[in-house]
């Protein structure tokens, strides 16, 4: 089975005003947010038909997709940015943000990757570039984290001059402890707000151990996107659709304006009823039906 770190590994995936945290009055307001996917819910079917698996993204209910895989200077799944835009448009799909890789800028410094990722996302329209795992030589101890820290704050000043932001994704090594400390306090306290903003997998937070809640509500407006995943109850490394685990995804919801969130996308990884189109379907029907009511 092809996971995210596995993806990242085998492909190399590496990878204006100022942007300042929205008031309460505007933050996400549920009943009227548009709901998203992450793309790599897909993978294992987009790259052989892009087009036919966007179609039915959309006509599954999707307003917004999350893209994932681009390499520098690369294409989704075999067309250009221009073209993949062009797919979207005549779908009615829009692409806020998108997962690029960070290892080999992390590691550099050399932010010629995080250029190609901007023109990319310009071509989209998006306005995140978003880091969405470390390799865990990257991660070994709490100065590694304030390197990590440091150059996400590089990227989120490169990026702000073309009108967006850089996005960090978490998994479940950022809450490992460091001393008195975790690699996810670490990040949110070095990053510069005003650039760097989180996307909390909400799977990943209560995986854990936490309350996604008493995250908000120690780091307000930092999460202005989610991942929506739900745990299989018998066994909680495995997703399963939403509405049908073991995560109380009501409470969260419920605190979306504290969280400061603006974009909420789907992800199931695995464990799919009873393929890939019908969980996401089931998933966003849940969402629309009992969580954006």
């Amino acid at each position: 089975m092809t996971t995210r770190r596995n993806f990242i590994k085998n492909t190399g995936l590496m990878a204006a005003s100022l942007a300042i945290a929205p008031s309460l009055t505007n933050a996400f307001t549920p009943a009227k947010r548009a709901v998203g996917i992450q793309l790599y819910s897909l993978r294992d079917i987009i790259g052989k038909d892009v087009k036919g698996v966007i179609e039915k993204v959309a006509k599954a209910g999707f307003k917004e997709v999350e893209t994932y895989g681009y390499t520098p200077n690369g294409s989704f799944w075999g067309l250009t940015p221009k073209d993949f835009k062009a797919l979207l448009d005549s779908n009615g799909l829009y692409s806020p943000s998108g997962h690029f890789g960070f290892d080999d800028y992390i590691s550099s410094g050399n932010l010629d990757d995080i250029k190609s990722y901007i023109e990319a996302s310009n071509v989209l329209g998006a306005k995140y570039v978003v880091a969405p795992w470390l390799n865990e030589n990257l991660r070994q101890n709490a100065d590694d984290y304030k390197r990590v820290a440091e150059r996400l704050n590089k990227a989120g000043e490169l990026c702000i001059k073309s009108g967006m932001n850089v996005g960090y994704h978490n998994h479940g090594f950022e809450f490992d402890k460091h001393g008195n400390t975790t690699g996810f306090e670490i990040l949110l306290a070095e990053t510069d707000p005003n650039l760097v903003y989180f996307e909390l997998d909400l799977y990943w937070a209560v995986f854990a151990g936490h309350n996604p809640v008493d995250i908000f509500k120690k780091h307000p407006h930092r999460f202005k996107m989610w991942h929506v995943k739900d745990m299989d109850k018998s066994n909680k490394s495995l997703n399963t659709e939403i509405g049908n685990g073991a995560i109380n995804f009501k409470s969260i919801f419920a605190a979306a304006k504290l969280s400061g969130v603006k974009h909420i996308y789907l992800e199931q990884e695995t464990n799919y009823q009873p393929d890939h189109i019908h969980s996401i379907k089931t998933s966003i029907d849940y969402i629309n039906g009992s969580l954006l009511k």
